[in-house]
């Protein structure tokens, strides 16, 4: 099965007769910090996930079958030798990409439950309640029609349908679409728990499993407006990625996380990593008042509440529960 988390791809079309496929992942890694590149040919496909360290995983369906892992990762990269392929590259936030590159080790834990017996609404609530990182596979009886609904610690975080080409999205219109559809037609149910056994499986480290990644995900997309108010004034001439370390450092007495020669916290390529034992409160107060502070001395604080209107509504109960001061 091989499932690509894609929305809009980074870049797309590629043709790997013209490309170093290790050199396009090593450019990656560091571009993105971590993600997935799609191949696909007339009679061949496969994906591999990555982060900023190593190709993590892959599964590649070839002439000979389906092959998962490691050894996808070879075979696939083999095969662009030998073939043409057209390469897409996906961004995926890092504390989602070790989710994803363990789908194929999945292990089956409820099988064929069929809606003779079993609701699919209430099973959906049931492996939230149970704290699922895995998946609902759902098969609709008598059509084509089947989806995928995903977990992490027992939240949602996507679903894949046969009426979206297969592609991972947050609708949950669809969502309940495939809910309706079973009710209707009547379907059956698979559930299968993923074990993200790898050190950074849960966000990074062992050590950051805390944070989680709605609080990951609030500071990346703050930190990336930022960023694009300060490249885009052109009266500002020193680089973003300077001034944040540098109000990083000046910061670190108080919040010793983001020393940056402690390396606990890091932002590169648009995403944070984050390996040290803080909270979500504190980490998250940490980076907003290096933002806060940039601002002010950079005179931007009104364009900065401006650009983050949509933002502050987004993260509306984040900011309240955590007192973030916007």
């Amino acid at each position: 099965m091989i499932i690509i988390p894609r929305e809009k791809p980074v870049i797309e079309n590629l043709n790997s007769y013209y490309l170093d496929i290790r050199k396009l992942f090593e450019h990656y890694q560091g571009e993105l910090g971590s993600g997935g590149i799609h191949f696909k040919s007339t009679s061949e496909e496969g994906i591999i996930f990555f982060d900023k360290d190593e190709l993590l995983s892959g599964v590649f369906q070839g002439k000979e079958g389906e092959i998962r892992g490691k050894e996808a990762v070879d075979g696939l990269i083999e095969e662009t030798a030998e073939h043409n392929f057209a390469i897409s590259v996906y961004s995926i936030e890092l504390s989602k990409v070790y989710f994803w590159s363990n789908i194929p080790a999945a292990e089956e834990i409820y099988r064929d439950l069929s809606t003779e017996f079993t609701d699919l609404n209430k099973l959906v609530k049931k492996m939230g309640t149970e704290k699922l990182t895995g998946y609902i596979e759902v098969s609709i009886n008598d059509v084509e029609d089947s989806g995928l609904i995903f977990y992490i610690d027992g939240e949602i975080i996507g679903g894949s349908y046969s009426w979206g080409k297969g592609e991972v999205n947050v609708s949950k219109e669809s969502q309940d679409l495939l809910i309706r559809k079973t009710k209707e037609l009547g379907g059956v149910f698979n559930v299968s728990r993923i074990f993200l056994t790898d050190a950074k499986a849960a966000s990074g480290s062992p050590e950051s499993r805390e944070i989680s990644t709605r609080v990951i995900s609030l500071l990346e997309e703050l930190l990336g407006i930022f960023k694009r108010i300060v490249t885009f004034d052109r009266n500002i001439k020193t680089n973003f990625s300077t001034m944040l370390k540098k109000k990083l450092m000046e910061k670190a007495e108080k919040y010793s996380f983001l020393d940056p020669f402690v390396a606990e916290f890091e932002y590169s390529g648009d995403k944070i990593t984050f390996t040290g034992d803080a909270k979500d409160k504190e980490l998250a107060n940490g980076i907003i008042e290096v933002v806060k502070e940039l601002a002010d001395e950079l005179g931007l604080p009104e364009q900065l509440m401006e650009e983050i209107k949509p933002w502050s509504q987004k993260y509306s109960k984040e900011i309240a529960e955590f007192d973030l001061g916007f």
